[in-house]
């Protein structure tokens, strides 16, 4: 058998729009080739349990990757819950100019679509991919289904039927959207010429308080934000399998959203899995010049914030401190390489010490929502669970809403978005007994 190269091969493409892209043999040939190049590479092998996967079906093969089942490239595809901190360890990708041109994460999305393309799209995936409609629905009665959600009879209902795992911690839903309530506001003080928010569906139906939060701190600094019309950024979506509906959520934000990056708008977006879709992955799926701006205009929202204080503009005005912060780094934060932003934001709040945390919590989307892999994924965020207990804090804060929800699973206290942080500094009596306990249903704050 000839040995693999590792140069790229015929089926080399990280676009779904070139027909290539679904050729199951154009794929094999980059699975078989950078199978190879991570198995003899094995940097990532604690990173997530898709390596250790890949690692052990291809030493069952004696190396030779080729030999690899189709069971276990399943496996390989489904442990991998899409961080993509292998692709800011990697040293062969793309963005580091090397000639492997090499990015993991794209290639078993990839894989998935292909996959999903061939077999279908279970049920639980084409629930999962749209979070929207379990805002809506869940929003119509939110007070019973957030006890519902509480019951363990109903919850062992829902592991059978949806295979959705019984003890996990779900997210809360509100009798009113954040996009409800903005609509009932008068303008903020500002400018609104700077920016719009692109508040996710999570904020929008599951936490409002932080783009109530957003809002604010904006206008502090002299900024009215406008929220055009939006969905769900279409991540959900593309990691179920569902390329179809992934572009159309994701063209129906570009065209929303374009008018005001014509204007010369930043585009500021609350859950860093939103700002990489939009950031790094709408030019391609979309596959258009108006894709491709939307793309560069947007920003995370305390990154703006933070462009603001290196040109002199931020407010720091700040009545109270939240003393001692635990703050986690969330990995897709990590991945757009910006920085520290929001522990650079919070280290400006007067007597206070931030301590950040750099492992990942392992929600990572819906995946340790399912029933097969909330125990693994348990497992695998115990290093950021510890890690995050530790030194005694007295406030601990993540820009991952779904990874707040996991370290509320796994500490008992769920951490609070930095842009609440600084909305609660601002205020003389924001951190009443340094919020000990601090939850998603304590209304306080920013709303």
């Amino acid at each position: 058998m000839d040995r693999i190269k590792n140069l790229p091969s015929d089926g080399l493409t990280y676009n779904p729009n070139d027909p290539k892209y679904w050729d199951p043999a154009a794929l094999q040939h980059e699975l078989d080739r950078a199978f190879d190049i991570c198995q003899g590479c094995r940097l990532c092998f604690g990173l997530c349990p898709s390596f250790p996967e890949l690692f052990r079906a291809a030493d069952q093969h004696s190396g030779e990757v080729r030999n690899i089942t189709t069971a276990e490239t399943d496996r390989i595809l489904d442990t991998c819950f899409q961080c993509r901190i292998c692709y800011v360890k990697c040293p062969y990708t793309p963005d580091d100019g090397h000639e492997f041109q090499l990015d993991f994460p794209r290639l078993l999305i990839r894989a998935n679509l292909v996959r999903a393309k061939q077999r279908g799209i279970p049920l639980r995936a084409r629930i999962l991919a749209r979070p929207e409609l379990a805002g809506r629905v869940g929003g119509l009665t939110a007070s019973l289904t957030n006890w519902a959600n509480r019951q363990p009879l109903l919850r062992l209902g829902l592991e059978k039927t949806l295979g959705i795992h019984r003890d996990k911690l779900l997210p809360e839903f509100h009798s009113e959207s954040f996009e409800d309530w903005f609509r009932k506001q008068p303008p903020a003080a500002g400018d609104p010429s700077q920016a719009v928010l692109f508040f996710t569906c999570f904020a929008n139906y599951n936490s409002p308080r932080v783009a109530k939060a957003a809002v604010e701190v904006y206008s502090k600094n002299g900024i009215a934000l406008q929220c055009p019309k939006q969905n769900c950024c279409g991540m959900p979506a593309l990691e179920s399998g569902d390329f179809e509906l992934a572009k159309k959520l994701a063209s129906a934000n570009v065209e929303s959203l374009l008018p005001a990056v014509d204007s010369g708008k930043k585009v500021v977006a609350i859950n860093p899995t939103c700002s990489y879709m939009l950031r790094k992955e709408y030019g391609e799926i979309v596959g258009t010049e108006a894709a491709r701006k939307v793309s560069a205009a947007t920003m995370d929202l305390c990154e703006y914030l933070f462009q603001r204080k290196q040109q002199g503009l931020f407010n720091r005005e700040f009545l109270s401190s939240p003393g001692r912060v635990n703050y986690h780094l969330p990995c897709h934060l990590r991945a757009q390489n910006i920085g520290y932003r929001s522990r650079d934001l919070m280290r400006l709040i007067p007597k206070t010490t931030v301590r950040v945390i750099e492992q990942c919590s392992a929600h990572d989307g819906t995946w340790a929502m399912k029933k097969e892999f909330f125990p693994l994924s348990m497992l695998t965020g115990k290093k950021a669970f510890d890690e995050m207990a530790a030194g005694e804090p007295e406030i601990t804060a993540s820009d991952c809403p779904l990874a707040a929800i996991h370290f509320n699973q796994a500490l008992g206290a769920r951490p609070i978005h930095p842009i609440e942080v600084l909305a609660r500094a601002y205020c003389s009596d924001g951190f009443p007994q340094r919020l000990e306990q601090h939850n998603e249903t304590s209304e306080t704050g920013g709303d």
